[in-house]
């Protein structure tokens, strides 16, 4: 049961009423509802997504390491959610399960797993060989920065949702 008591969109006033009109409409997931209890928690996730979705990295890319850092953190909310925005995204099932294992058969989605695994389990100290052997994949210093980013819009749903206890509202994926 969710600690923060969540919205909902058919009564929301305000910030969040906007928000569940204009860019979350038809997307009341759990954690949405939640986070609307603060609109401005919401428009930070809004903004950093937004933001990222222009970036360098594909969504495919940004999917990898929104599941490997589920899995790192044990969020179930996060790995059902982003094994199917994965998918969406053109990932495989078999990838996805391999994002979450830290390890898939595409040597370039590899590094980057790899790498958002480093900055997870270094707390952001990653050495200059992990840096020269993620840019060895292709990557570049854009492709650094927003890979940081992403880590930390990870970290913040993954939490949120710890916090939250929120429900999953997702298909259960594939045990690994």
């Amino acid at each position: 049961m969710a600690r923060i008591t969540p919205v909902d969109p058919a009564t929301a006033t305000g910030r969040a009423k906007e928000i569940f009109e204009g860019p979350l409409k038809g997307k009341a997931f759990n954690i949405f509802r939640s986070m609307a209890a603060s609109p401005a928690a919401l428009d930070v996730y809004l903004g950093m997504s937004g933001a990222l979705s222009q970036g360098v990295l594909s969504a495919k890319e940004r999917e990898v390491i929104q599941l490997a850092v589920g899995q790192a953190t044990n969020c179930d909310y996060c790995i059902a959610a982003h094994t199917v925005i994965g998918k969406g995204a053109g990932l495989t099932e078999a990838q996805t399960i391999e994002a979450r294992r830290g390890t898939l058969t595409d040597a370039k989605l590899d590094a980057l797993a790899k790498f958002a695994l480093k900055i997870h389990e270094k707390r952001g100290f990653v050495s200059d060989a992990d840096l020269a052997t993620f840019k060895s994949a292709g990557y570049a210093d854009a492709h650094v920065a927003e890979a940081i980013a992403n880590y930390a819009l990870a970290l913040y749903t993954n939490y949120f949702n710890h916090v939250n206890h929120s429900a999953v509202d997702f298909p259960t994926p594939p045990a690994i």
